[in-house]
């Protein structure tokens, strides 16, 4: 259940992305994007151990809900957040529930992960005023934020107003890549 749960909250904490609307002339600019819904797959490797699973994450300014799938597209966890409360639910049909989302990380986890911000990083942008470099295009190549080094290995397309299509993100022995599959943006 811990793995679990870290692997959804790494995978927050990574950010990654890919295809957006028919054009990326249609959607707003990055900068100005406040809620989104992306789907794609998501990788957690820590000592020796490796978890994958379908993600699908949708973000506004109040909630997050991110649902984890297995290969064949069956659920193993979903986590919703905003309220003022924040719930996993497990495929177990466990449930954890605290305050926010640093709070479950501890709970389930047994430390305080880096929540706040992830929704910034996921569409390319720094959240703590951390450490980042940019590409010829202007968009984030690598961020160092809350003791992570991101890696954004590749953008939907060649714009600067492109979004991330291939995050990797460490941590110590942690790492985790994220592809986004399917994005969807408005401001």
């Amino acid at each position: 259940m811990r793995r679990l749960f870290l692997a959804v909250l790494i995978a927050l904490t990574a950010g990654c992305v890919t295809l957006g609307p028919a054009t990326p002339a249609d959607r707003p600019a990055r900068a100005s994007v406040e809620a989104f819904a992306l789907e794609g797959r998501i990788v957690v490797s820590r000592a020796g151990e490796r978890f994958s699973a379908g993600i699908e994450w949708r973000h506004d300014r109040q909630t997050d809900e991110i649902v984890l799938s297995g290969p064949l597209g069956q659920g193993l966890a979903r986590l919703t957040a905003g309220g003022g409360a924040a719930l996993l639910e497990t495929a177990e049909r466990k449930q954890y529930a605290a305050a926010d989302m640093e709070s479950l990380s501890e709970q389930v986890f047994g430390s305080r992960l880096p929540i706040t911000g992830l929704g910034r990083w996921v569409l390319g942008r720094a959240a703590f005023g951390g450490t980042a470099s940019a590409d010829a295009a202007g968009r984030l190549s690598s961020l160092a934020e809350q003791g992570w080094a991101i890696e954004y290995l590749r953008y939907e397309d060649e714009s600067p107003e492109a979004l991330p299509a291939l995050l990797r993100a460490r941590r110590g022995d942690i790492e985790v890549r994220l592809v986004i599959d399917r994005w969807t943006v408005s401001p």
